[in-house]
């Protein structure tokens, strides 16, 4: 008989069988699970997420038209984001109607949410013109927009009670009761969607689900070690937010998050366990983004590395100067020439002897040599091609560095003014749903000088940016 492995199903915390598997050469071998039921239900029973939508619950048929206002009511409020009238209720109640015909009340309840599902009022955020101001050029936006604003930009979701209550007592007003909320907003769970939305866009790491490094150069890449990559990022931009870092640690913190798979991946000894914890680095090879597996798989191709895409991502991402597309028909690159004996500085070495290509490549190479230690999926390594790996290089303001830690010092001493503004850029672009038209340029400086004051950190950012004009005005229409 086959060495037994068991499998324990549990369904919101709670036990519900444990299963013995057939364990094989390679772990638990199953092929498929396959659940069931519960059958012949005799009501819709009991649930926390019922509970908070069905606050009353109708005992006689007279009962049942008042309760499905309430309900509706309470609901849309949230749905909307503001202040429910009559005008809002009767379609919903219409709608109500219809299915309690067909079925009971709560069918017409369900009928009823469909329909404030697909309204308009639910699915954009509505923002209206006052009608006094209709030649003023922009007007304050109402406590309840200001509500909506805060929690698409913290939480990718909809206001909860207590930022609807100080909207409705005309509270967001005021600026300290702003602030107050803001913390509370950050130090909530719900603000782990900010976390992972707003670092997705600026580090690319949304593109790890479509990377697919080649199985037979990096073998140890799989579906388990991609995850680890993007939860170190997620875990390293949430701790530099919540613990108020400076953002000078996103290019040179000497501490990281990893489990046992990325640890082991790393070569750091003695993390043990799926769970993710800090960890400080012995050496400055992988200090900051730069050195984390995410950014650097991203920026490769899925057969070796990539110094332009590197370069071109340091300049795009973290000092705001990305480069003018390659012109058309540029020949493709032989990173180890034909006879694979070439590292890939000479390869492009070649490359740059093209004066059209010149211009640009002196921007991004230099960048990206200093990332060749690491092969395509964030490996260290000393040669490429059989060659000693050269990472020195000089920046186009003539900044001398030698390998990732070289330019992580280069770019927090020569760069920091770029990188602290991209980052503000990013993060205001984020906000305010747009990008930076000319006229943003002088609330960017500003949101830049008060986070200073506070020691640049991400909540001193996000503090400025909300003070802005830009997120507390909006412009009229033009008519």
């Amino acid at each position: 008989m086959p060495p037994m492995a068991h499998m324990d199903l549990r369904m919101d915390g709670a036990r519900l069988k444990l299963y013995d598997v057939p364990e094989g050469p390679n772990g638990p071998n199953y092929n498929e699970l396959s659940i069931a039921g519960p059958y012949n239900i005799p009501d819709q029973g009991e649930s926390p997420s019922r509970n908070k939508l069905f606050v009353c619950k109708p005992k006689t048929a007279t009962e049942e038209l008042p309760c499905a206002k309430r309900i509706l009511g309470t609901v849309a409020r949230r749905a909307y984001r503001r202040p429910v009238v009559e005008a809002d209720l009767k379609p919903l109640m219409e709608f109500y109607a219809q299915g309690r015909k067909e079925k009971n009340f709560d069918r017409g309840i369900e009928v009823a949410l469909r329909a404030m599902l697909v309204s308009p009022d639910f699915l954009f955020r509505v923002e209206r013109d006052k009608p006094a101001s209709a030649t003023a050029v922009s007007h304050r936006v109402s406590d309840f927009e200001l509500a909506s604003r805060l929690s698409f930009f913290l939480w990718s979701s909809i206001p909860d009670d207590e930022l609807l209550d100080l909207a409705g007592q005309n509270k967001l007003s005021d600026p300290k009761v702003v602030q107050v909320q803001l913390a509370r907003m950050i130090d909530d769970p719900k603000s782990k969607a900010f976390v992972s939305n707003f670092a997705g866009q600026w580090l690319f790491l949304r593109s790890l689900d479509q990377v697919k490094p080649d199985p037979d150069i990096f073998t140890e890449f799989d579906g388990s070690l991609k995850k680890a990559f993007q939860q170190e990022t997620e875990h390293f931009f949430n701790y530099i937010m919540r613990e108020n870092r400076p953002v000078n640690d996103f290019l040179d913190a000497r501490y990281t998050f990893v489990n046992q798979r990325l640890a082991t991946f790393y070569g750091i000894k003695g993390v043990y366990g799926p769970q993710f914890r800090k960890v400080e680095l012995a050496d400055s090879k992988r200090g900051g983004l730069l050195g984390q597996g995410s950014i650097l798989t991203v920026t490769s191709y899925p057969n070796r590395t990539s110094v332009v895409q590197r370069g071109k991502w340091v300049l795009e991402n973290l000092l705001g100067t990305p480069p003018p597309a390659p012109p058309p028909n540029v020949p493709a690159l032989e990173p180890h020439g034909k006879d694979g004996k070439q590292s890939m500085r000479q390869a492009l070495e070649a490359h740059r002897a093209n004066p059209v290509c010149a211009s640009c490549h002196s921007k991004m190479d230099p960048i990206g040599f200093a990332l060749e230690n690491f092969d395509g999926i964030g490996t260290w390594r000393d040669t490429d091609g059989g060659a000693p790996i050269d990472p020195s290089g000089v920046l186009p303001d003539g900044s001398k560095f030698d390998g990732a830690g070289g330019l992580r010092k280069a770019l927090l001493t020569a760069h920091r003014d770029e990188f602290v503004t991209t980052l503000a850029e990013k993060l205001m672009t984020y906000a305010l749903g747009r990008g930076l038209e000319p006229y943003d340029r002088p609330a960017l400086r500003s949101v830049i000088r008060d986070a200073e004051h506070h020691d640049m950190t991400i909540p001193a950012l996000i503090d400025a940016i909300v003070r802005s004009p830009q997120f507390q005005l909006r412009r009229n229409r033009e008519l």
